[in-house]
């Protein structure tokens, strides 16, 4: 790579195995969205007719009625609860958070009260939504939705991502039957997904997009679904929907990022990205105390990840204390290590620039050769870990 802005910024040259993660820049925009966002930045636009210019082509991508770019898809769940709490009711909308005389109700799976940097039912309920969970985190069943259902209830949440428990939950076919029957919108939170159809196609009302993620847009949002309840949401932006603002240049890169997706060659980039996994699986074979396994995605999107479990006693080392060794140095390598208290991390493929891949081979070869020559395990205790990343919170900027 050259003209890399981040040494100017005395920022670590960081290569992204771990996904489409928000903390680390979510992803790389293909060129059609750095041009477009450069070529808008120095013009002025009618933000309103700019909006309907997205709504067009969201619509056609997402097989909705209508469609609007907000600040992220977080913004978006917000926007879309206040939206089914509201309506188009200009009143009612200045008043939130105060939800005085207003349907407040919402629902939301228990196992899908998770956190993707913040909490999800933060996000409902900064619109003045009571959260109302349904089930158990383990179990959730058809008589759990159904009894949780009042004259009080908006509208339901439901949550799409690697996060949220993957088992004993109601399924979305099954999930929006019930609600749809009792005449309440489903909003599906589906930031980090592929599929830009299925979900309204299966019966929620409102569908949630990440721009930023697998799509490589700008920082950004989009909502998509019902024409009356994107009108809602979309008149959020004067009201509690304010902050949560996009300027011209993310629509304008949401819009290139839509139309780059359509036109992108999915199939090529997956036989890439299986170059990568095999490579890291040939670097990790016959490795003492290594066992890596190709996994798929947990919520179907089309590509796999390599799983590294780690035995200390013959790796030398821990799973976290791995990790840890490969996000540092000059060529600093950062996994996936959601539950790595479990003695594993994930690498995925999908962010990488042409020749990352070898250096992530070298890395690993690297950090594993270290490991096996130390006399001792390298184990250091895991909750230091977890305190470590909270007392960095607490100190930034410091």
């Amino acid at each position: 790579m050259t003209d890399d802005i981040r040494a100017s910024l005395n920022l670590r040259p960081i290569i992204n195995v771990s996904g489409t993660m928000t903390s680390l820049g979510a992803s790389i925009s293909p060129p059609e969205v750095v041009r477009a966002v450069a070529a808008v930045l120095p013009q002025f636009v009618e933000i309103d007719a700019l909006q309907k210019q997205a709504s067009q082509v969201i619509a056609r991508l997402c097989g909705a009625e209508a469609g609007f770019v907000t600040a992220s898809c977080s913004a978006g769940i917000s926007v879309a609860v206040a939206g089914a709490m509201t309506g188009s009711d200009l009143a009612a909308i200045e008043r939130l958070p105060d939800t005085t005389g207003l349907k407040n109700e919402v629902l939301i799976l228990s196992g899908h009260m998770v956190a993707y940097g913040a909490p999800v039912a933060q996000g409902i309920a900064l619109t003045g939504a009571k959260v109302v969970p349904v089930g158990q985190a383990t179990s959730a069943r058809r008589y759990h939705l159904e009894g949780a259902i009042t004259e009080r209830t908006a509208a339901a949440v439901y949550v799409v991502s690697h996060h949220t428990v993957q088992y004993g939950l109601i399924p979305l076919d099954e999930f929006c039957a019930v609600c749809n029957a009792r005449g309440m919108p489903v909003i599906v939170d589906a930031a980090s997904e592929y599929d830009l159809k299925g979900f309204l196609a299966q019966g929620a009302a409102v569908a949630l997009y990440s721009a930023h993620k697998f799509l490589g847009g700008p920082t950004a949002g989009i909502v998509a679904g019902r024409k009356d309840l994107v009108r809602a949401a979309y008149l959020q932006n004067g009201g509690v929907g304010r902050g949560m603002k996009v300027g011209k240049e993310g629509m304008v890169g949401t819009i290139a990022a839509l139309e780059a997706w359509e036109r992108r060659d999915h199939d090529g980039i997956r036989a890439r990205e299986t170059e990568y996994l095999d490579l890291w699986l040939r670097t990790l074979a016959d490795r003492p105390g290594v066992t890596a396994t190709r996994v798929p995605d947990p919520t179907h999107n089309p590509l796999d990840r390599i799983r590294v479990e780690i035995d200390p006693a013959q790796a030398h080392i821990t799973a976290w204390d791995l990790a840890d060794a490969l996000a540092s140095g000059p060529q600093p390598v950062i996994v996936r290590d959601h539950e790595i208290e479990h003695g594993y991390f994930y690498m995925d493929p999908c962010n990488l620039h042409p020749g990352q891949e070898h250096v992530v081979a070298a890395r690993l070869s690297e950090e594993l050769g270290k490991a096996r020559a130390s006399n001792e395990v390298i184990a250091t205790p895991l909750e230091r870990r977890r305190n470590r990343r909270e007392e960095t919170a607490r100190t930034w900027p410091d």
